[in-house]
């Protein structure tokens, strides 16, 4: 581990407050020698970080290799809620996986609160971490019989402490009706990552950095190949960068990739009460308050929604309708310093994926489809590939399984829509380009062209100079689109995302956009 950096490689132009409010991430150095480990982690967001910190606490020599700095794809641009209160909801979860499915998410993603608590004691980590209420509210198109079946399907499924209220009666915010959810968490992420990965190399762990793996292979001796050639050899290998870079196909059909927006606001300190909440609108939106340590003037309030496809509808103007609303609903807001986005990854039955990765050899696993639950998804997850490699028993193995199939109607649907949804994206290969010509694009902007048979991505920098990539992904070969918030070429089809010169920022593709 070197000195310690101020992380700037991250998955978008936008920064998250995280970044903002605490100290410097530790740096490591790229991978400069072949390894040989137990376990090597892909992936050093929150997933991969946890499952590199248990299977070190049993002994287990990990390295973790990470293509920018910890923490600088998704894990970093999270809104950090800690909840069993299930964005799918347990109505639909029920119908998908039956009673004792719902009964087993419940409890999974609860211990994962557990466990991030016990990381937090075992290793003394300062990061905010709270228990607290979490509210589900009405939206105007939802009802409140929606609430009472909500309830009663969240009791089923263990949560007996849930219960209806006329009202929160919260300071700041009026929920009207509403289910409270208690025991839920928050904590600032990228202190609890800081923590963690000082623990990974107390316990002789390895991180290395700006180390892209560009080869995954299972087998007798499993193998991570770096983009300089390098080989980390080992019996296991975790892919954890939120959306597999291993496969090509198969699980990229089983989940969509979107885009959620978040803001940072000002408020009077004790203005809105501390608590998560969460309401029933589709895109939906989460809230949570986020204390200030140096300051006795205000808290942070964070808000995020507004969910779209990634490749799809104007980023601008869904952060924009998030500012909207969230000036609406809470007035007590003197300014907003945050706007930033992310990325989650949308199962196509509602539940994420963690285990072995499907046609693949029986020691590659991988974490996947957080379904807007990242920080207890990739802890649960984390806990249940931990087991697998130690070759014990886990409850939530079935659950989770990515090559699961669940043969649900509503599961069905949602597969045949984003996969049609796909289908219509490759068009982009036959239709002209968004402008005519490079002069038609303002500095600091981007543009796909129509160049003969092919099509280019054209960015024009501050200074007017033109860089030209191809515009179609590596991955599956759709035609990438201009996101003008993140100053980012992303793909449609299955999210993948490059910056504006074209280098890979996100998979599933594992390279660059291709030169002109």
């Amino acid at each position: 581990m070197s000195d310690t950096i101020d992380p700037t490689h991250t998955s978008g132009a936008t920064q998250s407050t995280w970044f903002a409010t605490t100290e410097a991430l530790p740096a490591f150095s790229p991978l400069r020698q072949n390894l040989m480990v137990d376990v090597v982690v892909v992936g050093a967001g929150i997933a991969g970080l946890t499952t590199a910190y248990l299977l070190g606490k049993e002994g287990k020599r990990v390295a973790v290799l990470e293509d920018g700095e910890i923490a600088s794809g998704e894990t970093g641009r999270t809104t950090a809620h800690l909840s069993n209160a299930l964005d799918d909801r347990y109505t639909t979860l029920e119908q998908l996986f039956g009673q004792e499915g719902a009964r087993l998410a419940a409890e999974s993603h609860g211990a994962a609160i557990d466990q991030i608590e016990q990381i937090v004691a075992d290793e003394q980590i300062d990061c905010d971490f709270s228990r607290l209420d979490g509210y589900l509210f009405l939206a105007k198109e939802n009802t409140h019989q929606e609430l009472l079946d909500e309830r009663d399907a969240a009791h089923r499924a263990g949560l007996t402490g849930v219960e209806w209220l006329p009202d929160a009666g919260t300071q700041g915010f009026q929920t009207g009706e509403c289910l409270r959810f208690p025991n839920q968490g928050q904590f600032h992420i990228l202190k609890y990552l800081r923590g963690v990965a000082k623990a990974i190399v107390a316990q002789g762990g390895q991180i290395f950095t700006h180390s892209h793996a560009t080869e995954v292979q299972g087998g007798d001796t499993a193998l991570v190949r770096t983009t300089e050639g390098f080989e980390v050899r080992a019996q296991a290998v975790v892919v954890a960068t939120n959306t597999p870079c291993i496969d090509r196909v198969v699980m990229h059909t089983k989940q969509g990739a979107y885009r959620t927006y978040a803001l940072g606001a000002q408020v009077p300190r004790g203005a809105v009460t501390t608590a998560l909440y969460w309401d029933m609108a589709d895109p939906y939106h989460y809230i949570r308050v986020q204390p200030v340590p140096d300051s006795d003037s205000h808290d942070l309030l964070i808000v995020g929604g507004e969910d779209n496809s990634v490749g799809h509808d104007d980023p601008q103007a869904r952060l924009a309708c998030l500012e909207e609303w969230t000036r609406a609903h809470f007035p007590a807001i003197t300014s907003i310093d945050f706007r930033w986005s992310g990325q989650v990854l949308e199962p196509n039955d509602s539940l994420a994926y963690a285990g072995r990765n499907p046609l693949d050899e029986p020691n590659v696993y991988i974490i996947t489809g957080d379904s807007g639950h990242g920080m207890t998804h990739g802890t649960l997850g984390a806990m249940l590939l931990r087991d697998l490699i130690l070759e014990r028993s886990n409850p939530w193995a079935e659950l989770y399984d990515p090559g699961r199939v669940t043969l649900k109607a509503e599961s069905l649907k949602e597969f045949a829509r984003e996969n049609a949804r796909v289908v219509a994206d490759y068009t982009d290969l036959l239709t002209g380009g968004d402008v005519a010509s490079a002069d038609a694009i303002a500095p600091g902007s981007g543009a796909v062209l129509r160049h003969g048979v092919t099509k280019v991505a054209v960015y024009k920098d501050q200074q007017g100079q033109v860089h030209e990539c191809s515009a179609i992904c590596p991955h599956l070969g759709c035609v990438v689109h201009w996101n003008e918030l993140e100053t980012s070429w992303d793909c449609p089809c299955h999210g993948s995302r490059f910056d504006a010169y074209g280098k890979l920022l996100m998979g599933p593709a594992n390279s660059d956009l291709a030169p002109s």
